[in-house]
């Protein structure tokens, strides 16, 4: 496997697809004030893909990098959906899919080799690169697992062998894609979304042992399960799993919202700290619909925590490590 193009310890990293109008439009102006503010905070790993409002996040992530030094900056994107030309659709959004934008394209799953190839082709055009540093399989779980996992961990291997990735990786919220990726051999890091959070932890069962024991490093996405930890007072009206919070989850959002209080430390900050606890977790990957959101987060993770709230929290039982 390649050495990961990722520094040692990467703190803060900016996902994009907010940029790709995810749940509410955003102009091209404020775009490009959330990568410039990204930016002047230090993060210089940007993760994309083309599934991010069919494309438009990797179009504008693309030219705003075109502004920077390419030695400067780690990106990433995911292949697996191909976007096919849909003219019916541009009447309507692709709200579908949770985002604001013209369904003039279709996601069409393809995990070949050849669909593999095209996809990154497609995305370093919009990107306007040669190659990216890092690839992700983009849910193959929400396909075909076993086929789309038989034909893409061969397929992204090739790309990293022509030198068109630095490294191949998996993204998911499933963690038996997960844990079947890190067992492969051929990964060099998994995106894992929303399974090693404050809020929940199945990934200690199988995917960070198997991390582990084939040396695959960890991005950890969706560290907010969505939007429930994003506040330091958890709603009924935030997003989980991109839905409505169930009662319990809510519960014990807001029994662990309540320790951090008592430690000074609100629970976004918590957040954003408790997976970097972890020596395989590279970078936490966290987007941002506005310049304000990019310096919130990245005051919490300068923030110090105190190593007593995880001791509290796991003796509450509310975290399981």
């Amino acid at each position: 496997m390649a050495e990961s193009p990722l520094p040692p310890r990467t703190r803060f990293a900016l996902g994009t697809a907010s940029l790709g109008n995810l749940y509410a439009p955003m102009s091209d102006q404020r775009a490009r004030a959330v990568l410039e503010t990204a930016w002047e905070c230090g993060a210089r790993y940007f993760d994309t893909a083309p599934h991010y409002g069919l494309g438009l996040a990797e179009r504008r992530l693309g030219a705003f990098l075109a502004t920077k030094p390419r030695a400067e900056f780690v990106v990433s994107t995911k292949v697996g959906r191909l976007l096919v030309p849909d003219p019916g659709g541009a009447h309507r959004l692709d709200v579908e899919h949770g985002f604001h934008v013209p369904a003039d394209h279709r996601r069409v799953w393809d995990f070949s080799t050849a669909g593999v190839r095209r996809g990154l082709d497609e995305s370093l055009s919009r990107l306007g690169l040669d190659s990216v540093d890092i690839v992700y399989l983009h849910d193959p779980d929400e396909h075909d697992l076993g086929p789309a996992l038989a034909e893409g961990l061969p397929a992204v291997a090739a790309l990293r062998a022509e030198g068109l990735a630095a490294a191949v990786g998996l993204g998911s919220k499933s963690t038996a894609a997960l844990a079947a990726g890190a067992r492969s051999g051929t990964l060099d890091l998994l995106m894992v979304a929303g399974r090693f959070t404050l809020l929940e932890q199945p990934a200690l069962d199988d995917v960070l042992p198997a991390c582990h024991a084939h040396d695959v490093g960890v991005v950890a996405a969706g560290v907010f399960n969505s939007g429930l930890l994003a506040e330091p007072e958890p709603s009924e009206r935030a997003h989980y799993e991109y839905g409505a919070p169930p009662p319990e989850v809510l519960t014990r959002a807001r029994e662990i919202a309540a320790v951090c209080a008592e430690f000074g430390v609100d629970l976004p900050t918590a957040a954003l700290h408790y997976p970097l606890r972890e020596p395989l977790v590279r970078t936490v990957v966290v987007g941002a619909a506005t310049p304000g959101e990019v310096r919130q987060d990245h005051r919490r993770l300068c923030a110090t925590v105190p190593g007593e709230l995880w001791t509290t929290l796991r003796g509450k039982g509310l975290v399981r490590w």
